[in-house]
């Protein structure tokens, strides 16, 4: 008799490493060692019982590094601003007052959108994670932490749309990337701003490439009258040398210009190659947010996972639109006539 109790109460006994809290309802629970993650039966909250633990000694030189790549960027717009005004405008003035008035407004205006769009962009806050009650079971309703978890750097909960980012060293909501052009992230709260930098940065180094092409077809040296008559005369030359001999032209001519045909030279140059990369990225961002994704969730999802509504909708929406524009235009369809008899 006292063997079979004792072999009753060795089997229902239990282990100490077993039992574990979760760290949304502070429910005890009974769970084999082998289980790292686990999710709660009563909120939800997911529990990872071996998170991995990150160095953050760098985050201060971080910060510096991100201030610096604010400075540079700052002093380069002002330097396009500033140096497109000196180069260009004295030549339009010139040809035309309206013209000269009329190219005034649009750089003002682009200036200043694409300079208060980068300045809200980098110094609003990213969005910080939405706060919930959590810790104890009575303040914790059934499900209320559902698919939470909990962030070991910040010590608070973390909703399954929430990353933490390491640069900065907080919790970002709906954080799309880290960008060290503006020294933020890229969250809930400053997407926006953000997506209007790139439309203003893109149209703006649209309209420096056309203004400087233009204004430095007529600064630029005419080209030497033998090199020409050796490129009209050698019809025999293949296309080759003749774009050889073109291009030699050129830069034989480039010897001889002005302070404001250099500067429009590198204008052309920089704003060209800035606005391809400034383009990819816009529609990288608008492809994402078609999809009603982030970037960071794109690289998360997996194959498997159900794919999301898409739609011109979910821009509309990112923008503050609930409503297409579909909705505001008048509708053609045809309708039955009602006849009384």
């Amino acid at each position: 008799m006292n063997d079979t109790v004792k072999e009753e109460h060795h089997v229902t006994s239990i282990s100490e490493d077993h039992e574990t809290t979760c760290w949304g309802c502070g429910l005890r629970l009974l769970l084999p060692s082998y289980t790292p993650i686990f999710k709660c039966g009563w909120c939800g909250a997911i529990t990872n019982q071996n998170p991995l633990k990150h160095n953050n000694k760098y985050l201060r030189w971080r910060h510096i590094r991100d201030r610096c790549f604010i400075a540079i960027l700052l002093i380069f717009m002002l330097f396009v601003i500033c140096g497109g005004v000196w180069a260009v405008y004295p030549v339009i003035f010139s040809e035309s007052y309206f013209r000269g008035i009329l190219h005034c407004t649009i750089t003002m205006l682009l200036s200043i959108s694409t300079i208060s769009s980068f300045s809200l962009a980098a110094s609003r806050p990213p969005g910080p994670p939405p706060s919930i009650p959590w810790g104890s079971y009575p303040v914790v309703e059934k499900g209320g932490l559902e698919n939470y978890s909990f962030c070991s750097y910040c010590s608070k909960p973390k909703s399954p749309r929430t990353h933490h980012c390491r640069s900065c060293g907080t919790c970002v909501l709906d954080m799309d990337h880290h960008c060290p052009f503006i020294g933020n992230c890229v969250g809930a709260a400053n997407h926006q701003p953000f997506i209007c930098f790139l439309f203003a940065a893109v149209l703006s180094t649209m309209y420096i490439s056309i203004m400087s092409i233009s204004v430095g077809c007529q600064l630029w040296p005419p080209l030497d009258h033998e090199t020409i008559r050796h490129i009209t005369t050698g019809s025999s030359h293949s296309p080759f040398i003749i774009m050889r001999e073109i291009m030699f032209a050129f830069l034989s001519s480039a010897v001889l210009l002005s302070a404001r045909g250099l500067v429009l030279a590198y204008l052309l140059v920089a704003s060209i190659s800035v606005g391809i990369g400034l383009t990819i990225l816009l529609w990288q961002q608008l492809s994402y947010i078609y999809q009603g994704k982030t970037y960071l969730s794109h690289l998360s999802s997996r194959a498997d996972e159900p794919v999301g509504e898409r739609g011109c909708q979910n821009i509309f929406r990112f923008f503050g639109y609930q409503y297409s524009f579909s909705r505001y235009l008048p509708r053609f369809s045809r309708t039955k006539k009602i006849h009384k008899k």
